[in-house]
């Protein structure tokens, strides 16, 4: 038996869960759009298409698809998410399905999707491989499976590093950071999906380093559930780790944040 048999994944996944039901997600989400309306763009989403938008959260992908006049469907496990992802679709008047559901087991059919598309989601859920074969599974032969992804050294990337110090990951579970390289991609897909790969940047603006710290403590779920759990020393000194972050990428001389967080944009065709 390997240790990824020991691994109670549905056990790390309602942690998680809980973790986005904390605090309110969709007001860091929602600043993420333009990642979405990148990656429709670059998956050549089109009319008609069906497509899909795995692990949605607020629905940023399945909005954008919907904007392009996609038959467009949004599947995550967080309802509160869901709740609001719909809020927003019904305020531009976009016909979007959304539907609870999980990553690594997807409510579809085989084939169901011209398009499938995942913005810094899929990559979180514990499960790897299994994640990578739902993507498959639901993608017809010639369909396309766009994914964003943060990179292992990029901002996000030390910030889960950060978050790492006071909460460390399950054990067995890989880093979801890996999503965001190449070597990774290659191992979970296999030749099922011939790859384009593109390094992106994407520019976080805040207040200032306090400001993003701030914000990510109070909407942020599973950062905001951490905070809680800390005495008054460490929650203060996590504050202030988290507010070292951004100043090492920070570009902006006013005191406010401007830096830039690198993520992988793969684009693949389904074989």
């Amino acid at each position: 038996m390997t240790q990824m048999d020991t691994v109670d994944f549905e056990a790390i996944k309602e942690r998680q869960r809980m973790g986005w039901e904390a605090g309110d997600y969709p007001r860091v989400g929602n600043t993420l759009q333009l990642i979405a309306e990148r990656l429709v763009e670059a998956a050549d989403v089109h009319a008609d298409q069906q497509v899909l938008d795995v692990a949605c959260g607020q629905g940023n992908a399945a909005i954008a698809a919907a904007r392009r006049f996609a038959d467009s469907t949004g599947v995550d496990y967080a309802a509160n998410l869901l709740a609001q992802a719909r809020e927003r679709a019904d305020a531009e008047h976009l016909p979007v399905t959304f539907t609870e559901g999980d990553a690594e087991q997807l409510p579809f059919p085989q084939a169901s999707f011209d398009t499938v598309l995942s913005t810094v989601g899929v990559m979180f859920a514990p499960d790897q491989e299994r994640v990578a074969a739902e993507l498959v599974r639901v993608t017809r032969a010639g369909g396309k499976i766009a994914l964003a992804s943060w990179t292992p050294e990029s901002l996000i990337g030390v910030l889960f590093k950060t978050i790492g110090k006071y909460a460390p990951p399950a054990a067995g579970v890989k880093s979801p950071m890996l999503w965001g390289t190449e070597a990774r991609l290659a191992e979970l897909f296999g030749d099922t999906v011939d790859w384009t790969v593109t390094r992106r940047t994407f520019e976080l603006a805040y207040r200032s380093p306090e400001h993003f710290s701030e914000w990510f403590r109070l909407y942020y779920g599973p950062i905001t559930r951490l905070a809680a759990s800390l005495d008054d020393d460490a929650r203060a000194q996590f504050a202030a780790d988290l507010a070292d972050v951004p100043r090492q990428f920070n570009r902006a001389g006013d005191g406010t944040v401007l830096a830039p967080a690198e993520y992988l944009e793969a684009v693949g065709v389904r074989r």
